[in-house]
């Protein structure tokens, strides 16, 4: 029965009630912690919030209350760091070492969970309901992904609400921020994110009349001017940088942070921030333009500009390259769209109470093909068909929310299936 609490705690398969301590206290399990494969308690590095106050540490899991006792944790120091004990039965009191009392949990397992405990526990494959799909009526599977694609429009709008709310309302920085962390394309987003919270818009603006000088910025932040090349554009990089660092008080990134291995040369860190500097160059508050147009091809055409002459023969500032024009491609332009322009757009809607905006914002999904990924790809493998954008990040979050978190009995899908499994069992 423990290993089957271990897997309700992982995976925050508790029923949807207020949580409580055994003495009344509100508890929300921020991080539920890392399974500990080890000694000591069972998971790691949590974050419960306690009534007001965030607790990090160890989480302990038992079937009985006395357990704690009968493994004889009250004597361990190993078990000093453990914030939240969690059981099945509460039957006593638990403390440290030194005698201070541990807040405890009564876990509750779902009927469901405890009804296909063999196949919750012991089933190993990713997505294990992919064979079932194909008995599903379409209209059930439509239905599920119009509603996966709210919650992911949803979990969107919530991340561009909390940089609203950090950058005091301003929708230009918060579009620039999005924009610059997308450019990133999947394996580089976390680090241009960092890049754009540390180069604030408002210095490209004051300075984009120079291309060169908006390079500078770009690639001075990203800390990628700190070598000695024998190239004349490089070093007028650098002493731009130099007096514009001065000039704004800037700091620059670790430069070994961006990612250029296995990616292929289009996606080059440097070639995405020379791209980025071409489109901050030619708008001075690229979302407001966003906003007034009408047509997601014109919203294409905002991003169809091209970099300096230096990038037609380079990807990166050590080699030179076959000369070949370098605006962002057609795949690219679909990519920024559903994942800068449309979640901002929606959000936009939402908070300004014009559902105008959010209704242009599914429209663009609508008119958008679906996208290629290796997530995409295994579930129209198995049968569902994808027909445009807002299908396939119906199907991103499905992956990422439901499958990868194992929270089939909340999945539409995963739930019928485990419901035919309980019933022909």
């Amino acid at each position: 029965m423990e290993r089957l609490l271990h897997y309700v705690w992982k995976y925050k398969l508790y029923p949807a009630m207020p949580l409580l301590t055994t003495d009344g206290r509100p508890v929300s399990v921020i991080d539920p912690g890392t399974l500990n494969s080890d000694a000591g308690p069972d998971f790691f590095n949590a974050k419960i919030k306690i009534a007001d106050t965030l607790w990090g540490g160890s989480v302990e899991i038992h079937t009985r209350a006395s357990d704690w006792l009968v493994h004889r944790h009250d004597k361990d120091k190993a078990y000093d760091a453990v914030i939240l004990h969690v059981v099945e039965c509460v039957d006593c009191e638990v403390r440290r070492t030194d005698g201070e009392p541990i807040p405890q949990l009564k876990l509750i397992v779902p009927e469901a969970i405890v009804k296909n405990i063999d196949w919750l526990l012991y089933r190993e494959v990713a997505m294990p309901c992919l064979g079932y799909i194909p008995e599903i009526e379409p209209l059930y599977i439509s239905s599920w992904l119009d509603a996966l694609l709210g919650e992911r429009l949803e979990r969107k709008t919530a991340d561009i609400f909390r940089l609203l709310d950090l950058y005091g309302g301003d929708w230009n920085e918060v579009f620039y921020i999005t924009l610059t962390r997308n450019f990133g394309f999947g394996v580089n987003n976390d680090i241009f994110e960092r890049l754009a919270k540390s180069l604030p818009l408002r210095c490209i603006q004051k300075q984009r009349g120079s291309h060169s000088q908006v390079e500078a910025m770009l690639f001075g932040q990203a800390g990628m001017l700190d070598e000695t090349l024998d190239c004349p554009y490089y070093r007028l990089l650098q002493r731009e940088y130099r007096f514009l660092r001065h000039k704004f008080g800037l700091t620059p990134l670790d430069p070994s942070q961006f990612r250029s291995l296995r990616i292929r040369p289009v996606n080059f860190p440097c070639l995405k921030l020379a791209q980025l500097a071409a489109v901050w160059t030619q708008y001075d508050t690229l979302f407001s333009v966003i906003l007034a147009v009408g047509s997601i091809g014109r919203i294409k055409q905002c991003f169809r500009v091209s970099p300096s002459v230096y990038w037609e023969t380079h990807y990166n500032f050590r080699s030179v390259s076959a000369r070949k024009e370098k605006q962002v491609g057609e795949n690219s332009l679909c990519i920024l769209l559903i994942n800068t322009v449309v979640p901002v757009l929606f959000a936009y809607g939402v908070r300004s109470k014009q559902p105008e905006y959010c209704d242009r914002a599914i429209h663009i999904l609508e008119s958008l093909p679906p996208e290629k990924n290796a997530i995409v790809s295994g579930f129209t493998q198995a049968g569902i068909k994808t027909g445009h954008a807002g299908d396939s990040q119906a199907l991103v979050q499905l992956k990422r929310e439901y499958c990868e978190k194992k929270k089939c009995l909340y999945c539409r899908i995963g739930f019928r299936y485990l419901k035919q499994i309980s019933q022909s069992t």
